[in-house]
């Protein structure tokens, strides 16, 4: 029999946290979200209970994966304290690498129309994001300053805009707005008040035959697994990360060159620290998808997962469709929408999904971390089905669906006051020795796996 331990408060931190307030309050969360007021602030929602929630559910199927390949493994432990960590692990590595992390308080985006409408916006290129606020009659300065808070918010959690931007929205009805938005290419979502929460966060179906077995190749549940990773930002990386953390060896896929995230101050040693907290660990090839097809199935014929995040169309446009692999291999696609808005959906990014589906707003990445936690939960889940049935998987999350569960998660909400002290310096914690079990130093302070597994 497998022991299943609910996720503790404080897991291998040596403070007394009680509950939620606690957690967020000690481990960073509230002084992160807080940002964009320049004061620390709880979430909306119990966020860490759910992160640890879902970190347990990946631990038990872990544990009944790796008893299935032959690792005796009995049971494992997790916490929220671990789970809060690993959802600030960019802003602290940032943090603790030894120079300015780059932010500064300022709230940005939601933005409010002149009927009242709540919205977000999103764009990945500047040309949508100047065409849309010139419309609205923002100064061109104002525009090209405010292009960069913005595009970095998801890395920084504040968006210091000029005043003009909120001004500028608030002046037009929202159908303006949002004609405004297709004429410019602008994304632009509405906050309907309505909360998505019936989703299932991933699903899994069954592929050809598996007529390989990977041999445990240590003392971690995923030992001898090998993940073959093509992924950007947040979510597909976070997911490799964490299987990474089980014990599989990640193999991932950048663009020539490298990918330009790993340049992105601040820097720790020759890599990005924020990058260094999703990525460490990971073998790297560098291959241009748009020829490179025979790479990268070269490359999976040898692999055990693919895991991809990559825009709709493109993996028919490449030839690198789940049917395009090796049969026995898990093909998993993590993405923005998954099949919710039809084939052609909006950008899918972290705060216009948050928009869509009612999740509380904030600044800092919620669904993109918790999008990659539930894609790792997801490929886990379809590792223990292919032991079993001895028949590859195809896994499909999404930003939207990992919003759903967070949602179904999160309906109750613990609102009281901390009692412990809140964290208002994430250097300070990287360097607090009641973390020193938690935490581990490699240029920048980066969490230790979430997990321990018991023999």
């Amino acid at each position: 029999m497998t022991a299943v331990a609910a996720p503790s408060w404080s897991g291998p931190v040596d403070l007394p946290l009680r509950g939620e307030p606690d957690v967020q309050a000690a481990c960073g969360l509230m002084h992160v979200h807080g940002r964009r007021l320049g004061r620390p602030a709880p979430l909306g929602m119990d966020y860490a209970r759910a992160v640890a929630v879902e970190l347990a559910s990946i631990g038990v199927l872990a544990v009944e994966l790796g008893r299935a390949r032959g690792v005796p493994l009995t049971g494992h432990t997790t916490s929220a304290a671990q789970a809060a960590l690993l959802a600030v692990s960019q802003y602290l590595a940032a943090a603790t690498a030894g120079g300015p992390d780059g932010w500064h308080p300022g709230a940005g985006p939601p933005f409010r129309s002149a009927d009242g409408a709540v919205f977000e916006v999103e764009a990945l290129d500047p040309g949508p994001w100047q065409r849309f606020w010139a419309e609205l009659g923002v100064p061109a300065r104002a525009v090209e300053q405010g292009w960069r808070p913005f595009l970095h918010r998801f890395a920084t959690a504040t968006c210091p805009l000029p005043a003009e931007f909120a001004g500028s929205a608030a002046r037009f009805p929202l159908a303006v707005l949002e004609a405004i938005a297709r004429q410019a290419g602008m994304t632009m979502v509405v906050r309907s008040g309505q909360v998505l929460d019936s989703l299932p966060a991933y699903r899994i179906s069954p592929r050809g035959d598996n007529r390989t077995n990977a041999t445990p190749a240590g003392e971690l549940p995923l030992s001898g697994i090998v993940v073959l990773e093509s992924c950007r930002r947040v979510q597909g990386p976070l997911a490799g990360h964490l299987l990474g953390m089980l014990g599989a060896a990640v193999v991932r896929i950048e663009p020539p060159g490298g990918d330009p995230l790993r340049w992105v101050p601040p820097m720790a040693g020759d890599t990005s620290a924020r990058f260094l907290a999703l990525n460490r660990g990971k073998a790297v090839v560098e291959i241009d998808l748009r020829t490179g097809r025979d790479e990268v199935l070269d490359l999976a014929a040898a692999a055990d997962v693919f895991v991809h995040n990559w825009a709709p169309g493109k993996a028919t446009r490449w030839g690198l469709r789940a049917e395009d692999f090796p049969p026995g291999l898990v093909y998993a696609h993590a993405s923005g929408w998954g099949d919710e808005l039809g084939p052609e959906p909006p950008l899918g990014t972290d705060f216009v999904v948050q928009a869509h589906a009612g999740v509380p707003p904030s600044l800092m990445t919620v669904v993109d971390v918790f999008g990659g936690v539930v894609a790792a939960h997801a490929v886990v889940d379809a590792l223990l089905r292919r032991e079993r049935t001895r028949r590859g998987q195809t896994v499909a999350s999404s930003l939207l669906s990992a919003a759903s569960r967070l949602n179904a998660l999160t309906r109750h909400r613990d609102a009281s006051a901390p009692t412990v002290p809140v964290c208002t310096d994430l250097a300070a914690l990287g360097r607090d020795p009641r973390f020193a079990r938690a935490l581990t130093r490699e240029r920048c302070a980066l969490p230790l796996p979430p997990w321990e597994f018991f023999r």
